[in-house]
């Protein structure tokens, strides 16, 4: 048995965060959707579908992961926006005697195929489409999937919850360096990993939840995290945060200010004061010095948001903002609740910008322009230099189809 992991056509919905990964590489927790896949279901052989413009980036960086290769033997397919739970994991493991489809409401959760059938399936790369499974036995499941990016940040606190039941196997819960005059509230829900260290005056209060904190990682002085809180790999925690219930850091972050419930992918920076509430941070996103997030209307009424070209009611009181890969706020930057804003914007000024900004817009005081495609790859580059991170061909010339593809927002925006 073989299991690929695969997106489908929503994959839009999580649109700009997804421009530069697959869908299943977005943070929900402590894990990305696809980490937590592997977590349960390591050792078995795995295989990675996804849509064929990311193909040669991910080949290039994973050269040992199957990807976009069609399966020889019987194989579980499983959208890549399933949080991954035991329930799912119970059904792949046991292996069904016929082909059959797990739904959850509308949603595609899993289908299983046997070798016969991968047959008639083509070279084609890229999103698998329902028409692919159709007439096949139906079987409903109790496994979620996420379909907006309000739903990766709402799950979280339950994912690092989930996440910490993995950790509670280890003997040594506390590997790193504890200074004195560090409080560590309801100790055994907290995980410190090796080489990092939390410095006198912090507070981890895990009595709401468990604070979880990768290797590497630095908490500076009179930081607090409040559990269910998770800090990603050689991350910083900057003097005086304030890290609240649900929040998720990825690797590479630094961090300070007021943060509540919201995940920040790898290599993102909001070093300073400034409230960001509900959102979902790209990689390589700075925001500058008090750039504040509105994460509800004053109202009260749910959030209604631009995905893809599309208003949707989100359903949700709580909604802040949605950020895409490179994308820079200037100092005292205001986002209204519900903003989406895309990959490369360099946005600064007073007052609130529009709630939907396109990919590679420049500017601020309702005056925007194209941010020059030339100019947005050398910042791009000088900015992961500073990490170590080399960008590589395949990277830039993705980056070069995104400026392409996204064109027609920025006409629509009123940009030329």
């Amino acid at each position: 048995m073989q299991i690929t992991i695969f997106e489908d056509e929503s994959y839009k919905n999580f649109l700009p965060l997804v421009y530069l990964r697959p869908v299943y590489d977005l943070r929900c927790g402590a894990f990305t959707l696809r980490e937590k896949f592997e977590k349960y279901f390591s050792p078995h052989k795995i295989n990675y579908d996804m849509r064929a413009e990311l193909f040669h980036l991910y080949n290039q960086n994973n050269s040992s992961k199957n990807i976009n290769q069609i399966p020889k033997d019987d194989t579980w397919f499983v959208n890549g926006r399933v949080v991954a739970n035991s329930i799912l994991k119970k059904h792949i493991v046991n292996l069904p005697k016929e082909e059959k489809v797990l739904i959850n409401g509308k949603d595609i959760v899993a289908v299983f195929l046997k070798k016969e059938s991968l047959k008639q399936f083509d070279q084609e790369s890229g999103t698998l489409s329902k028409n692919r499974f159709e007439g096949l036995r139906t079987e409903k499941v109790d496994v979620d999937t996420v379909s907006y990016p309000w739903d990766l940040v709402h799950k979280t606190s339950d994912e690092i919850i989930a996440h910490s039941a993995f950790l509670k196997k280890k003997k040594n819960k506390i590997e790193g360096k504890v200074n004195s005059g560090v409080h560590l509230l309801n100790r055994k829900d907290i995980f410190i990993g090796k080489n990092s260290i939390i410095k006198p005056g912090a507070v981890l209060d895990a009595e709401k939840g468990p604070v979880i904190i990768g290797n590497n990682v630095t908490v500076m002085s009179n930081a607090v995290i409040e559990g269910p809180a998770f800090v990603g790999d050689n991350s910083v925690i900057k003097i005086g945060a304030k890290i609240y219930h649900g929040t998720s850091i990825g690797e590479w972050c630094k961090v300070g200010g007021e943060v509540e419930a919201s995940v920040i992918q790898s290599y993102s920076n909001k070093q300073h004061e400034g409230f960001l509430g509900h959102s979902y941070l790209g990689s390589w996103v700075n925001l500058g010095a008090d750039t504040n997030t509105s994460d509800l209307k004053n109202n009260y009424s749910t959030v209604r948001v631009q995905i893809d070209g599309k208003t949707i009611d989100s359903g949700q009181q709580f909604v802040g903002l949605t950020i895409g890969d490179h994308s820079k706020s200037g100092i005292n930057m205001m986002f209204d609740t519900g903003t989406v804003v895309g990959v490369s914007c360099n946005l600064y000024g007073a007052g609130l910008p529009p709630k939907s900004i396109p990919s590679f817009a420049w500017g601020g005081d309702k005056s925007y322009q194209v941010y020059d495609i030339e100019k947005s790859i050398e910042t791009m580059r000088k900015v992961m230099a500073r990490r170590n991170v080399v960008m590589s061909d395949h990277y830039e010339k993705l980056v070069r189809e995104i400026f392409i593809s996204t064109m027609k927002d920025r006409k629509n925006f009123g940009l030329k």
